[in-house]
């Protein structure tokens, strides 16, 4: 699949950082970190499959979205990356990383583990999917009806990024039933052979106040991938957002070494 995708820092040479955004998200989410950090490296940002302006498909595995990256890396003349996930996509980004290890110099990973998460992001998807869409006149309207559900400021402004207007109205830019019916795929994380691990360096970088890297994960980190670090900063669950700055410093140190 040819995913929609942005370059930043053409100008740079050596190997580029590839930033890899969270479910219901897209590359918009990391232009401010991209910008920053293209200053001195090449940045590639896609939309992943399902995502953005990227086409939709009903597979919604981890291998299917890590084979378009991969595909995109290809078309791009890119033998190796440097993956920075957050979320859904550093999951992408392990995945890459543990199947296709020759392919990745390094490796970061932001506020999430490779293990399988239960949470609320199928009621928030409940609530996104039920809006009547062909009821609403302006985007104010959206986020109303979506408050009854969705408490949040914060949590419904990600949301109703999805949300855009054409000639026929109001529609979800994500492929947001796809993504609802395959949620199971994405909470979880593909079956690794006992063997399997990646040796590069792995930075970990987690939100101090967010809960999806705990310490009972450690164990399965440490044995896929045994060369990592971790560091906390002083954020929740969207670590680069609230922290752009601390975030572009850390793995800038980290990839620079």
């Amino acid at each position: 699949m040819k995913l929609h995708y942005r370059q930043f820092g053409e100008e740079h040479s050596g190997i580029p950082l590839l930033l890899l955004h969270g479910l219901l998200g897209s590359l918009v989410n990391w232009q401010r970190v991209a910008r920053r950090l293209a200053e001195h490296h090449r940045v590639i940002v896609p939309d992943l499959r399902n995502h953005g302006r990227s086409p939709h498909h009903p597979d919604v595995s981890y291998p299917a979205m890590a084979g378009d990256v991969l595909e995109l890396l290809d078309d791009l003349g890119v033998d190796e990356a440097v993956p920075v996930g957050h979320s859904m996509g550093g999951k992408v980004a392990m995945w890459l990383a543990l199947t296709l290890p020759h392919r990745v110099e390094r490796l970061v990973v932001a506020d999430i583990a490779p293990v399988r998460y239960q949470g609320g992001l199928g009621e928030l998807m409940d609530a996104m999917l039920e809006l009547p869409l062909d009821e609403i006149d302006k985007r104010t309207e959206a986020d109303a009806l979506l408050a009854r559900r969705v408490p949040d400021a914060a949590v419904r402004a990600y949301l109703l990024q999805n949300l855009v207007h054409t000639e026929r109205g109001w529609r979800w830019r994500s492929n947001l039933r796809a993504l609802r019916d395959g949620l199971d795929l994405i909470s979880g994380f593909p079956e690794v052979p006992p063997e399997a691990h990646y040796g590069g360096p792995v930075l970990f970088i987690h939100g101090g106040s967010s809960d999806y890297v705990k310490p009972e994960y450690l164990p399965v980190m440490e044995r896929l991938f045994p060369n990592l670090e971790l560091v906390t900063l002083d954020a929740g669950h969207w670590v680069y957002a609230e922290q752009p700055e601390s975030f572009v410093s850390v793995v800038e140190d980290f990839v620079d070494r």
